[in-house]
């Protein structure tokens, strides 16, 4: 479940936020200042102040209980949308690129995403582990162990109504983390 939840926000963000940041960054269109500025309000915004609104939006959408109503709220930042249009604003001109033909996607494919790598990288870390030790959202929208992420399932093994295992609370509490310490440790 983690790591599928992980894999689609983590999809997602890279989709939604670059082409976002992309838009804001070089393309003028009306309105661009005003739904960015609403893109930085939303920075100013804890998610947990909009716990009641999500549940009842996945509750209308009948994705009670599934890794998708999970997901779903933290499909786009508005923190990887600052990042990457911040980025992308210091790319140099890329007329070069349209001068040899390549439309807007290409431009964003073969100029800015490479020379945003290190900013992609670091944003992931953040993005992921983030997400990786959400509690508060998935306990709410889940009921059922199979849906529910580690960090929840840690919360069910301490109940007390059947008796604290610590021995099984403590290997799980030192193995949840453990992705999240290779992946820091491979991009070292």
């Amino acid at each position: 479940t983690m790591v599928l939840l992980g894999i689609l926000q983590f999809a997602t963000h890279l989709v939604l936020v670059t082409l976002a940041a992309y838009a804001f960054a070089r393309f003028e269109f009306p309105g661009r200042k005003v739904l960015f500025a609403l893109v930085l309000v939303q920075l100013m915004i804890m998610p947990d102040v909009l716990i009641v609104e999500n549940y009842r939006t996945m509750a209308a959408l009948g994705l009670k209980d599934t890794i998708l109503a999970i997901g779903l709220p933290y499909m786009a930042s508005a923190f990887g949308i600052f990042l990457l249009r911040q980025t992308f604003k210091t790319v140099p001109l890329d007329e070069a690129a349209r001068i040899e033909g390549c439309g807007p996607l290409a431009v964003l494919w073969k100029v800015y995403v490479p020379l945003a790598r290190p900013v992609y990288l670091a944003y992931a870390l953040v993005s992921v582990s983030y997400h990786w030790n959400n509690f508060l959202w998935p306990l709410i929208i889940t009921n059922s162990v199979e849906s529910r992420p580690l960090t929840v399932g840690l919360q069910v093994f301490a109940s007390t109504d059947q008796g604290i295992d610590w021995s099984i609370i403590t290997a799980a509490t030192l193995l949840t983390p453990a992705p999240l310490l290779v992946a820091f440790l491979l991009f070292q």
